[in-house]
């Protein structure tokens, strides 16, 4: 059975997972704008809850020019997750140019205090050709 995630990393027991899909209803190419959506899974594989503070976003559009986004949480919460628990979410990206990628971390921190800067994978952002 194929996984719905297409790109995945592993920092110290906690796995962020992504999906990606182009929204040609919410793209237009003639004003040089694009739409992603993007779900995310975040998992605890470790033996400790840990909790989501913050995230950082890099986001390069396909002229090499580069955004940064920070904040705490995602989406308005900062899921609390035990072992064996995941967390899921879904966001968007909008572009100036048909193509791009993302990539990112996660700062979570363990009951113990300790913190965990969870790698989110690089993952394309790419519009289809659309056949004029």
């Amino acid at each position: 059975m194929q996984s719905l995630f297409d790109y995945s990393a592993e920092t110290e027991d906690v796995v962020v997972r992504v999906a990606v899909s182009f929204l040609p209803e919410q793209s237009r190419s003639d004003d040089a704008r694009w739409f992603w959506a993007y779900h995310v899974r975040i998992e605890n594989h470790g033996d400790m809850a840990v909790k989501l503070l913050t995230r950082h976003w890099l986001i390069t559009d396909g002229r090499g020019g580069q955004h940064h986004v920070d904040g705490e949480g995602v989406v308005g919460e900062q899921p609390y997750l035990q072992p064996g628990e995941t967390h899921d979410y879904v966001s968007g990206c909008p572009l100036n140019t048909p193509t791009g990628r993302m990539e990112g971390i996660f700062r979570l921190m363990r009951d113990d205090d300790s913190i965990v800067n969870a790698t989110i994978p690089r993952f394309p952002l790419v519009a289809p050709a659309i056949a004029r």
